[in-house]
């Protein structure tokens, strides 16, 4: 600037400028000898630097140089000329970091300033001006003020002027992200304000006359909202009631010359530029239709006419110009409309919808760029905040606000949304609005892309507050906000809570005392009062907690009548809410996490035997809130896990008890996996013999190394356990218990009797830490299929076991073997005890007639005097005709006699080897197809009797309740129960005649179909 400059290139480009030798050459200009003038000695850097703070030095030192030319051209020097601004420029402080950021934030307003330099006082003394007071300046403008000026340029140089003062605050405010809100809700009140200078001059066009309409603007979208861009269409509604004594056509006709009249007043193009179109497209039937209606006709096409989004949009409606008094009717009649709205048929679809509509029809290449339209852009808040509103604010009146951040705030401090969700969902929208903000100012243009170009990229970052790498700091905090958003909308907008709730009417929501007793009668709770009283405790208070209930319950009360035993399902919630209420996920993960809490209501009414083991491990919900956490997991996974929770316990019970509690949390995922039908009979068994399986091993560990322990030596052998019957053959239901044989071997120069003793206490230990009563469902460990059954030793070695297999085991020891696999231990002893056993199972020569006979033999005794006495033989699952062992004894017989010669029948599980048998042509499809009915019929009602009164079940219920829930649980619809029986003993009869066929090879028979 002078001789005294120590400014070069270097230092220019390190202050931010981007073309420091054109700084030099404007530094040199001659525009700047006023400036030059007053900057004391010394100060020049110090100038030079302010500039540099700006968003773009190079332009804001291009816009001084242009304002001062402009300034220079005036004959006299008043209070806002030249010298005041080079005197407010050298003085450090707010008033010279406004005008300098207005400088070098918008080209546009610098080519305002250029034409009105004295409005540069407008940034320099900036400050907060009511909206009332905005209003009253532009209408003044218009009007008295105006001098020789046009109405409509008159108008826009106002408009400018309050544009400058907003500028000027936002670019230099400490933190423009926490400040975007006012910044927009100036903007609204600015572009109302205009609207009414707009009305001011349309009616002074009008002339006499124009009194005879009442004429309000509602504003709409973002003007209604109080939260409007720098550049935005306005969206408005016009709504016009006649004058006292003035007929409605008069009033309409009037109406519709001052609304055109206004429209016009913002939107035409002047010498003075123009302000922004007036957007009339919202009202009834759009374009289409009248451009202005009175209350009446507005009220009678919302309520005949109107789609999903017009409600939507109506959520923003404002009074913002124009008659107070008209626009307020026109609210009244309008709101109760718009807070109802979310009862209509599939209005949450339709939301959902239309948003997928608007994203589809950005471009491709635009996407990823979109501030305002893009996945994770300002819509998806927006979205998401609307339609949280309308489901919930028909009944929570706080939730009403035309704004999307204080609407936001009321969703997360009544509980609709998450606290931490609202918080990340508030920032990224005040983020994306600043950006946004920070782009339009720029040169005052509607867009809502992030640029792509280097520089105006870099000025964009220096603009939201980076100064190192802006351009990479901008693009990636950008995307962040995007990503967040995005996976918030995703889980708020599609939560299947909110189309349920929707579809409650505003009683059932509100869940007053007489409403709710009421809707439990009409569900079909059986106990309303104590219904009642469980949702009172559920609900009361002023706490968050009470707050998401309400939410909750209206629709869980529904879910839970879906099923027979809405009040079990009731109590067993407020359960599991008493003990994981206060903690921060549970209502959360209810409230958001896709179908939790729809799973956890049908769970609870379904099944007595999921609510007891959820009250038990309450925490064990979580797995509902997991994408995967239905998915039963892994033999060797559960294994690894309960070994590492035993390794870290003193003692063999604490180490037991930390298996066994595991085992809980497990087997509550396997039965809810059941319940909601995310797992099938066969995938049932399956997981229920690998947590079995897992427990027994690390359990078996655990007693091992206290014994060790205990007596500071090696057990000195190996140690198997052996599962049979439904363990081994991976088909265990929920009340089975645990056929199992004890083998081992002693190492090379130990004891057999010695090592025998040590396994055999092992065992004890283990046996009864697994099957004592506590917390956790125990496991019965049942060694009767041993040699020798309860008078045989609990434990034999190998060698004793082939011993016994070789001289003394009956056929049905044989028989039995067939379940046989090796389930926890040595694998090497594993290898060997299934080398021994195969030879037996699947002997070379088959059976003999006298085994055959044999089995027949047994076979009828079981029948014959297991059955329970006064049991019906017709309706026992297991033990009566064509029950489960008729199934079991049918196909063990046919792998006994043929598993020899067919390696394909050399399986352990029933419906394998029943499949096998099919395949090879030893059982006709017929009779596969009766066999596999009535085992699979009967194993599915008795897990469903289990899960369902939470005991066994081992006949078809008579009680007509018992009945609905087990056979709800098996998938049968509602309604069926007295059917279940006859459907039982038509299933029943098919297996039992293909049994009779194949079994004890009877004569003949007639169709298995009578």
């Amino acid at each position: 600037m002078s001789s005294r400059t120590t400014t070069t290139t270097g230092a220019l480009a390190r202050l931010g400028f981007a073309d420091p030798e054109r700084a030099v050459g404007l530094l040199a200009d001659a525009a700047l000898l006023p400036l030059r003038s007053v900057i004391p000695d010394g100060q020049v850097d110090e100038v030079v630097g302010a500039i540099g703070d700006t968003a773009d030095p190079d332009e804001a030192l291009l816009a001084l140089v242009r304002v001062l030319e402009s300034l220079a051209r005036r004959d006299d020097d008043p209070e806002w000329g030249i010298t005041a601004l080079c005197t407010d420029l050298v003085t450090p402080g707010e008033s010279r970091n406004r005008v300098l950021a207005v400088l070098g934030g918008s080209t546009a307003l610098v080519d305002h300033l250029v034409r009105h330099p004295e409005h540069w006082l407008d940034a320099s003394r900036a400050t907060r001006h009511t909206g009332e007071r905005v209003r009253e300046e532009l209408v003044r403008a218009v009007t008295t003020e105006r001098g020789d000026v046009r109405p409509y340029d008159a108008l826009r140089v106002a408009y400018r002027r309050g544009l400058m003062r907003i500028a000027a605050l936002d670019l230099t405010a400490p933190d423009p992200i926490a400040s975007m809100p006012a910044v927009g809700e100036a903007l609204a009140e600015l572009a109302e304000a205009a609207l009414e200078a707009g009305l001011a001059i349309a009616r002074e066009e009008h002339g006499p006359g124009h009194e005879q309409c009442r004429l309000a603007i509602i504003g709409m979208g973002k003007t209604g909202g109080g939260e409007l861009n720098y550049v935005s269409d306005v969206d408005v509604i016009f709504v016009a009631e006649p004058a006292d004594g003035v007929d409605e056509d008069t009033a309409l006709r009037i109406g519709t010359t001052l609304a055109t009249a206004t429209m016009r007043a913002c939107s035409t193009p002047t010498s003075e530029g123009t302000l922004w179109p007036v957007d009339p497209a919202l009202r009834p039937e759009g374009k289409n239709g009248p451009l202005v209606r009175t209350i009446s006709s507005h009220k009678a096409y919302y309520e005949r006419w109107a789609k999903t989004w017009e409600f939507q949009a109506l959520l923003k409606a404002w009074v913002s110009a124009g008659d107070k008094e008209i626009g307020l009717r026109y609210k009244a009649e309008i709101s109760p409309m718009v807070w109802a709205a979310a009862g209509r048929d599939h209005f949450v679809e339709d939301v959902q919808a239309m948003r997928r509509r608007v994203e589809q029809h950005v471009p491709a290449g635009e996407a990823a760029r979109q501030l305002k339209l893009g996945p994770g852009g300002l819509r998806d808040v927006e979205f998401s905040v609307q339609l949280l509103q309308l489901v919930h604010g028909r009944s929570d009146e706080s939730l009403r606000s035309a704004t999307t951040l204080e609407a936001l705030s009321a969703l997360a401090r009544n509980g609709y949304v998450g606290r931490d969700d609202a918080a990340i969902l508030d920032h990224a929208y005040r983020h994306l609005r600043c950006l946004e903000h920070r782009i339009q100012l720029h040169r005052l243009r509607r867009t809502h892309l992030m640029p792509v170009a280097d520089p105006e990229l870099r000025r964009l970052g220096r603009a939201m507050g980076h100064r190192t790498k802006p351009q990479e700091a901008v693009v990636a905090d950008r995307q962040a906000s995007a990503r967040e958003v995005r996976r918030l909308h995703e889980r708020l907008f599609y939560r299947p809570l909110l189309a349920a709730a929707a579809k409650l009417s505003p009683s059932e929501v509100r869940l007053s005392p007489d409403a709710a007793r009421q809707r439990l009668l009409a569900l079909g709770f059986r106990d309303p009062a104590g219904a009642l009283r469980h949702i009172e405790a559920l609900t009361a208070g002023v706490s968050r907690r009470a707050a998401i209930q309400r939410t909750l319950l209206p629709v869980m009360l529904g879910w839970f009548a879906d099923e027979a035993d809405p009040d079990a399902g009731l109590l067993s919630f407020r359960r599991v809410s008493d003990e994981l209420g206060s903690t921060h996920w549970f209502l959360k993960m209810l409230r958001d996490e896709g179908r939790a809490a729809e799973r956890l209501a049908h769970a609870l009414a379904r099944s007595r035997y999921a609510a007891d083991l959820l009250a038990r491990s309450p925490e064990s919900v979580s797995m509902l809130g997991d994408p995967n956490g239905l998915t039963p997991r892994t033999r060797e996974a559960l294994v690894s896990t309960m070994r590492s929770a035993a390794g870290r316990r003193d003692t063999v019970a604490e180490a037991i008890a930390a298996v066994r509690t595991i085992r809980r949390h497990e087997l509550l995922r396997v039965t809810l996996a059941d319940l909601l039908g995310t797992i099938d009979l066969k995938g049932v068994g399956a997981a229920l013999t690998d947590l079995t399986a897992a427990t027994i091993e690390a359990s078996l560990g655990a007693a091992i190394a206290d014994l060790e322990r205990r007596e500071e030596r090696p057990l000195g052998g190996e140690v198997l356990v052996v599962g049979m019957g439904s363990l081994g053959g991976g088909e265990l239901g929920y009340a089975s218990d645990a056929d199992v044989l004890f083998v081992h071997r002693p190492h090379p120069g130990e004891s057999e009797a010695e090592v025998q003793a040590r396994v055999t206490t092992v065992v004890q230990e283990l046996t009864r830490q697994l099957s004592s009563t506590g917390p956790d469902p125990a496991v019965s460990l049942d060694a009767d299929l041993r040699p020798e059954g309860k008078n045989g030793p609990l434990v034999r070695s190998l060698d004793s076991y082939r011993t016994y297999y070789e001289r003394w085991a009956l056929t049905w020891e044989f028989q039995a073997l067939l379940r046989a696999a090796p389930v926890a231990g040595s694998e090497a002893l594993a290898r060997d005890f299934t080398a021994l056993i195969d030879p037996l199972r699947y002997r070379e020569e088959g059976l003999t007639p006298t085994q055959v006979r044999d089995i027949r033999t047994l076979k009828a005794r079981v029948e014959a005097e297991r059955l329970p006495r006064g049991a019906d033989p017709h309706t026992h699952l297991k033990l009566g005709r064509g029950g489960l062992t008729d199934v079991e004894w049918t196909v063990q017989l046919l792998q006994l006699q043929h598993a020899h010669a067919k390696p394909a029948l050399r399986v352990t599980g029933t419906m394998a080897a029943l499949e096998a048998l099919g395949s090879a042509g030893l059982l006709s499809a017929e009779d596969v197809r009766a066999l596999r009915e009535a085992w699979r019929f009967g194993s599915l009602m008795r897990n469903a009797g289990v899960l369902w009164r939470g005991r066994p079940v081992e006949s078809v219920p008579t009680d007509l309740r018992d009945a609905e829930g087990i056979g709800r649980i098996m998938g049968r619809p509602a309604g069926e129960a007295s059917a279940l029986g006859e459907m039982w003993r038509r299933v029943a009869r098919r297996a039992r005649q293909a049994t009779d066929f194949n079994f004890y090879d009877s004569p003949p028979r007639g169709s298995v179909n009578t």
